[in-house]
């Protein structure tokens, strides 16, 4: 038995503005209609004695993940919340107690939940060799063949040549990642793969090999996995105990140190999309290289990446840049120097502000609330509320709410009262007033909410009851 393993921790930083720390790009549909993350669930489709996958996450992106899998029809085995990002060692040590706990020994498919692979069929056949080996007791990555010298990522070098893509090597040694003059040697040696962060092993190899070299993050793994709750649709390992384990990747940890590594090259249109570049690279491009999306108009523009969320986008005369739009960030940059966004982010998160965090439009577990305009003692939002969700039964404090229904019917709970609105209908809840909105009907509900009042933070909220733990 195959148990696909999902990594859906990291922030994205390097896609600002479109990817925020709280709502990253793995839950983008930055190549496809789909999210990155539903395409890595759709790519198992077709794979033999796979059964379902086991999510790692953390806690803030909990109903992210389980709305983004319950909108392509897909249920995982079990989502697995990291109480703090510890790095991929560890996020792959609870997964793996979590396969055993079941009474068996699987071969773990470990998959980050971010990466673009083109070539699914190519895929399942590196899938294939993989599982044939790592199910003898070899611990198995995915070497990537290069295309280019590449200097953004880690390499591996195999004992031989890379002659056949349908057979494991041996592994020789991982390498950090390398200057340009490096990495063309390495590119022509044939003796080098790139570092993909996919793997395979059975769930009892790993937990043998880390309990191993890193005995101190197996102890703290195994007892707060020990000491887990079952919230529902998610598994939560003990905060406190979880926390004890050191931070470290499955690369440092287990797989330099370990003798048994095999790597399948793998040559399937594969990228991390860690850049504003490496999206241009895989993107689909025009006749003069632009690639484009939204609403963009160009002049003597040409090899851009130009990206509008709501507003016209109109360019003259630029070569090789990007320029993100979204609703409240611009961003522009040269394709040589997308890799600094990172400095951008590091410079809001010093400033406090909240562009770094989230985008206006804010998702939960019920729907989304998007900020429209904001000024001294008043707020406007606008609230789409699922088929069949509700909101949290609570009060607040310091303000009070209008709200105008402009589609679908709202179901009201305001102090003693239940009621039913209707389009272009209206209610007031009042300072310190217990209420709950619903949606009682199948198409999405949304309103125009006007909040009034001294404070209008999100943390004066009390509630009462609420359908998802909160």
């Amino acid at each position: 038995m195959i148990v696909p393993v999902v990594l859906s921790g990291g922030s994205g930083s390097r896609l600002w503005p479109l990817s925020r720390e709280l709502y990253p790009k793995q839950f983008l549909p930055l190549v496809g209609e789909r999210s990155l993350v539903q395409q890595t669930v759709d790519r198992l489709t077709g794979l033999a004695s796979i059964s379902a996958s086991i999510v790692v996450c953390n806690e803030e992106h909990r109903f992210l993940v389980a709305e983004q899998l319950r909108q392509v029809g897909y249920t995982p085995a079990a989502i697995m919340l990291e109480p703090e990002g510890r790095n991929t060692a560890p996020a792959i040590a609870l997964a793996a107690l979590q396969a055993v706990s079941e009474g068996d020994d699987p071969v773990l498919l470990v998959l980050p939940a971010d990466h673009v692979i083109r070539d699914t069929e190519q895929f399942h056949r590196a899938i294939k060799t993989a599982l044939g080996v790592a199910a003898e007791g070899d611990l198995v990555t995915f070497g990537v063949v290069p295309q280019t010298p590449e200097t953004g990522y880690g390499y591996i070098r195999a004992s031989e040549l890379f002659s056949d893509t349908s057979r494991a090597y041996q592994v020789v040694e991982f390498v950090e990642k390398p200057d340009r003059a490096r990495a063309e040697q390495y590119v022509a040696s044939g003796e080098y793969v790139w570092n993909s962060g996919m793997f395979a092993f059975r769930a009892s190899r790993y937990l043998e090999e880390l309990s191993r070299w890193a005995p101190d993050m197996m102890t703290a793994c195994h007892q707060a996995f020990e000491q887990r709750a079952d919230d529902k649709d998610f598994v939560r390992p003990d905060a406190k105990l979880f926390k004890n384990a050191p931070s470290n990747s499955i690369d440092y940890a287990v797989m330099e140190r370990a003798e048994q590594v095999k790597v399948v090259p793998l040559d399937a249109g594969w990228s991390d999309v860690g850049s504003w570049s490496a999206l241009w690279d895989v993107g689909e491009r025009d006749s003069v290289g632009n690639v484009c999306h939204g609403d963009v108009l160009t002049e003597d523009t040409e090899d851009c990446y130009l990206h509008g969320s709501g507003r016209l986008v109109a360019t003259v005369g630029l070569r090789d840049h990007v320029v993100v739009e979204t609703a409240d960030a611009v961003m522009v940059a040269p394709k040589s120097r997308v890799q600094e966004v990172k400095q951008l982010v590091s410079q809001l998160k010093t400033r406090g502000r909240d562009e770094a965090l989230l985008h206006r439009r804010v998702y939960r577990p019920w729907g989304s609330h998007e900020g429209v305009e904001q000024a001294d003692r008043f707020q406007v939002k606008r609230i789409t509320v699922n088929g069949g969700a509700a909101l949290s039964l609570q009060m607040h404090h310091h303000r009070a709410e209008h709200w105008i229904v402009v589609r679908g019917t709202a179901r009201v709970t305001r102090g003693d009262e239940v009621f039913l609105l209707s389009e272009n209908e209206s209610t007031y809840i009042p300072v310190g007033v217990k209420h709950r909105l619903e949606n009682p009907g199948k198409i999405p509900l949304e309103l125009i909410e006007v909040q009034s009042g001294s404070y209008l933070g999100e943390d004066d909220i009390v509630r009462f009851e609420d359908d998802y733990g909160r």
